[in-house]
């Protein structure tokens, strides 16, 4: 397949695009566009951003097709060898999944509004983007002329967004030979030293934990607007950004630095250590899978960890996180119905709105504090000498650097080989089961000097315990509770 993208009025925000299809052999044939896209597993139905619709021939001759369904096109071909679809994209809104066009800036997720054709999405794909010569391309894939790039099929096409800018600003630093890209568009002047030295430190203490990098180089494309906004979508080789407001300062960079840090952990966490139930993403329909608990969950947590282990997080940053993180768990969700498992197959069907009251827990926060539990489990187990550093780099020798997929049985495995022992006991509470969390988290917060409260007006509150207290506080907690988590 063939894009061309173009803007006769940018003011409009829509985004006209030219689909052209060659070596066309059958009598009819079928055009999907998709009603999703990775990262945000709920449906989309972007086709209904579609203002207008043609087909023709490649002699310009208007071809008969009919919709199959919401977002499924069904064409006669009447012979022709090549097939072109002509339509337009409405793009009103900016956030980390859509696509936007103006005057300044052509922002495009290819997943929004590329068709692809029944049986040909292994193709290779190019893309011609129709902009003035002065603007800046930044995006993940293969530039192979001026304004053109190429994909190695649909999936590699839909999984690179793309910023096109007159103002773009580029920040490279490289990593054991990996070359990286912080791309900023929007009216900040940024510190282009701290960001190499922050970014650089947490690029390598996570590629040093895995031992590679998945890709040639990476790109961090941000878009920082003027209002209130923090929204991060993983891809293959980058990120794509949205925050704000412009001038909130450090408040600013520190959601940069979080944000950021918690995307390309995603290079390996489900990008290739991928459920296998979306081995290859169907994008026509929903894609259920129960483990979104360690996609989310467990980059959640290795996010603002990798940020302390390579310090830049001090203690007192990385607590301030780790009490945040609690606070959005606690006090919304700590006595929801839901398990993680039954969260994450959910997640399609309100998965991204508030729902019903103590109905669901977040795959992200409680997901995050149920990988806190068991990395402190194992390295309190093996003394530190194992950690939930293993479990994540043999889930990549296993299943993501083959690229093969994983199941839950899969992860279940794996966490009790490094473990040394069976863990039914963190499945059954933490996973499968729906009971609060406080105790136990609290088992392993003493482990590593640190304990967890409520306030008089039942605000989350993490405490600090020097050594004596810290012991105290364990001994009573392993004395009160030694059938429950005999892990301890």
């Amino acid at each position: 397949m063939h894009y061309t993208l173009s803007s006769a009025h940018p003011d409009a925000h829509y985004i006209d695009i030219e689909c052209r299809l060659t070596g066309v052999s059958q009598p009819e044939l079928e055009l999907q566009l998709p009603a999703w896209r990775p990262g945000r597993y709920e449906l989309q139905n972007f086709a209904k951003n579609i203002q207008r619709f043609e087909i023709f021939d490649g002699n310009g001759q208007p071809l008969p097709f009919h919709k199959l369904t919401k977002d499924r096109w069904r064409v006669q071909t009447n012979g022709a060898s090549d097939i072109v679809i002509r339509y337009n994209y409405y793009t009103s809104i900016i956030n980390a999944g859509t696509s936007y066009v103006s005057e300044e800036m052509l922002y495009v997720n290819f997943i929004n509004l590329c068709l692809y054709a029944e049986g040909r999405i292994d193709e290779p794909c190019t893309v011609k983007l129709d902009i003035p010569d002065n603007w800046t391309i930044a995006c993940g894939l293969r530039q192979v002329g001026p304004g053109e790039l190429q994909a190695s099929d649909f999936y590699e096409l839909v999984d690179c967004p793309l910023i096109a800018s007159p103002d773009l600003q580029d920040i490279a630093y490289e990593v054991d030979g990996i070359d990286f890209h912080v791309w900023i568009q929007g009216n900040i002047k940024p510190d282009q030293e701290r960001i190499i030295a922050d970014f650089s430190r947490f690029s390598k203490a996570q590629i040093q934990l895995f031992g590679e990098f998945p890709e040639k180089d990476y790109h961090f494309l941000t878009i920082v607007l003027p209002t209130a906004f923090y929204h991060g979508v993983e891809h293959r080789n980058s990120t794509m950004l949205v925050l704000g407001p412009d001038d909130e300062g450090e408040g600013l960079y520190q959601d940069l630095l979080g944000v950021s840090s918690h995307e390309l952990f995603h290079a390996w966490n489900i990008i290739r250590i991928r459920p296998k139930e979306m081995l290859p993403y169907d994008f026509t329909r929903e894609n259920y899978f129960p483990t979104c608990f360690v996609a989310e969950g467990v980059t959640t947590y290795y996010g603002d960890l990798m940020l302390r282990r390579s310090g830049v997080f001090d203690e007192a940053a990385y607590l301030k996180e780790l009490q945040v993180l609690f606070k959005r768990h606690f006090e919304v969700s700590g006595r929801a119905f839901q398990s993680l498992v039954d969260s994450s197959f959910d997640l399609w069907l309100d998965g991204y709105e508030k729902g019903v009251p103590d109905r669901k827990v977040s795959v992200y926060q409680k997901g995050a504090i149920a990988a806190m539990i068991l990395d402190l489990h194992i390295r309190q187990q093996t003394n530190h000498a194992r950690s939930l550093d293993d479990v994540m780099r043999l889930m990549w020798e296993r299943f993501g650097k083959p690229f093969v997929g994983y199941t839950l049985d899969d992860y279940r495995s794996v966490t009790e080989e490094v473990a040394g022992e069976p863990l039914d006991w963190y499945y059954e509470h933490c996973i499968f089961g729906n009971q609060p969390l406080e105790d136990l988290l609290n088992q392993y917060l003493i482990f590593v000097g640190l304990y967890m409260d409520y306030d008089e007006n039942g605000g989350v509150v993490l405490h600090k315990l020097d050594d004596e207290t810290g012991q105290m506080q364990r001994e009573n907690w392993c004395a009160s509770t030694p059938a429950l988590y005999p892990g301890l």
